[in-house]
């Protein structure tokens, strides 16, 4: 029982002497309260239809019994409550710490397929300007960082290659990038175009650094959150099961069955339909 109610009780209501029964009963709506009360109080409490019903008469009513009340602050007063009830609801929960590992799974996936979505239409919009770069560079992020520092390939010269080699890590790269670049059968693009690109390929490259932080992210709550699991199957595998699973503790609970097929649902589904079939 909070402070506030123990107050307001003592306040309002006649004293009980310690070891002497109270001479009144006090209506509640909840009987675990009325218990907590008489614990605490020694108030005798009752909760029945009777006192329900009272009490739906008294929320009825309840503008009538306060002198002075207006609409304003009675809509400020209900405004409130609801906000500290969503709160209450909506607050952390310390036995669901793996909540997060769930979230942080779910957008390390999303961030796969849109990496490689943008990547993929950051090379071939840059191909028509740069064909050749496509077939020396592999990698989509490396090819973004390339085609943000090399820009327009006409100005790409033998004095970039420094700056080409610490990119790419491969200085004899870097040479083939600005040979490739003089011979190229690309065509010409606009300023407008190559900046267009290039705000593009800056977006790939936050959307890569942001998964790598995301990542090491997800390895620091699963290495404390479940690290026999994380050593036995990886974090990020790991972290999937539990999405699948609900929760580390449904996980716990799986049977070797089910986790043979966490993740898998379809094609099971499928292949016991074609088997029926």
């Amino acid at each position: 029982m909070t402070d506030e109610l123990r107050n307001f009780l003592e306040l309002n209501l006649p004293r009980v002497k310690e070891g002497k029964k109270s001479k009144f009963s006090l209506g509640v709506s909840e009987p675990k309260v009325g218990s907590q009360i008489f614990e605490v109080a020694k108030i005798q409490c009752q909760s029945n239809e009777f006192v329900l019903e009272l009490l739906r008469g008294v929320r009825l009513h309840f503008d009538r019994f306060i002198k002075d009340l207006k609409q304003n602050d009675l809509e400020k007063a209900q405004l409130g409550l609801g906000h500290s009830y969503s709160r209450a609801k909506v607050k952390f929960n310390v036995n669901r710490v793996d909540n997060m590992v769930i979230q942080a799974s779910f957008l390390l996936d999303t961030l796969d397929k849109d990496i490689n979505t943008f990547s993929m239409r950051v090379r071939e919009w840059y191909s028509w300007h740069f064909p050749e770069l496509v077939k020396i560079v592999n990698d989509n992020y490396l090819f973004a960082k390339i085609a943000k520092f090399v820009e327009d390939k006409s100005n790409l010269s033998e004095e970039h290659i420094p700056q080409l080699a610490d990119i790419v890590g491969d200085e004899e790269k870097a040479k083939e990038i600005v040979e490739a670049a003089k011979a190229s059968m690309g065509q010409d693009l606009s300023a407008i175009d190559l900046i267009n690109v290039q705000q593009f390929a800056q977006r790939v490259m936050d959307l890569s650094e942001y998964r790598k932080k995301l990542y090491e992210y997800l390895v620091t709550k699963m290495n404390a959150i479940a690290p026999n699991l994380t050593c036995l199957i990886g974090e990020v595998v790991g972290a999937r099961l539990i999405s699948h699973a609900g929760s580390l503790s449904n996980l716990a609970k799986c049977p070797a069955s089910t986790l043979q097929i966490l993740g898998a649902e379809k094609a099971l589904f499928r292949l016991l339909s074609y088997i029926c079939l």
